[in-house]
């Protein structure tokens, strides 16, 4: 079991966010989070990399206990995470922005990024322009590639289609399919883009009010009931 997450709640200060989150996520796997706007999403994802304390449960993740661990201990154990607004450094060019994803292999960079290069081919004629002259969906790419250098085990995502193109959008869905085929990859993806998350997902859980009500496969985001009564959103 790559990930266990057992009766996991937390929140801001005072404020209650999450409420006894379980569920595991196997190795290889690529896990859906879906649910509107004010549900916990982003939150599970914070709780999940250590930004934000466990005020009960258990997180597993490869088989160690990280409830308590810092965020930098995630990392090295191989949990990597690609926050919602993707955070890169603007004033830095792509390829420092990629040399800071492989900090914790310093002296391996171009072992590291030219693979990396080669499943992100968009960015090979960017390395030498600053991350804030990116559009929003290059920049999007840029953040899940730099994420990758440092050769996570596991993968956070949070809204990666967010004010971003179609182009790209189809395009991080290949790349993505294409690392877990050949890589292994693993993913909890966070999306409010029900074609997105159709397309990635193996399997799909409902996120409401800080709980985890309903597990859905991909196809069953196609039905407006489910859609309307689990989900908030329009389809």
């Amino acid at each position: 079991m790559m990930l266990n997450v057992s009766q996991l709640s937390t929140g801001y200060g005072r404020i209650p966010i999450l409420n006894g989150i379980s569920f595991a996520v196997q190795e290889g796997e690529f896990v859906g989070i879906l649910g509107h706007n004010g549900m916990g999403k982003t939150t599970l994802l914070k709780a999940l990399m250590g930004f934000l304390p466990a005020t009960a449960g258990h997180v597993r993740f490869a088989g160690a206990d990280v409830t308590t661990a810092a965020p930098y201990r995630r990392a090295r154990l191989g949990l990597g995470y690609v926050p919602q607004g993707r955070d890169i450094f603007p004033n830095l060019t792509v390829l420092d922005n990629l040399r800071m994803g492989c900090a914790k292999e310093s002296g391996a960079d171009r072992e590291i990024i030219a693979p990396i290069l080669e499943d992100f081919p968009r960015l090979k004629p960017l390395l030498d322009r600053a991350g804030g002259a990116l559009s929003g969906g290059e920049q999007q790419l840029l953040a899940i590639a730099r994420c990758l250098c440092g050769r996570p085990r596991l993968v956070l995502l949070d809204e990666p289609t967010e004010g971003i193109q179609p182009s790209i959008i189809d395009e991080i869905v290949e790349t993505l399919g294409r690392l877990r085929e050949k890589n292994g990859l693993t993913i909890v993806l966070v999306e409010q883009n029900l074609d997105f998350i159709a397309a990635l997902s193996q399997r799909i859980l409902i996120i409401q009010k800080g709980t985890i009500t309903r597990e859905a496969a991909p196809n069953d985001l196609a039905d407006p009931g489910l859609v309307g009564e689990f989900i908030g959103i329009a389809g």
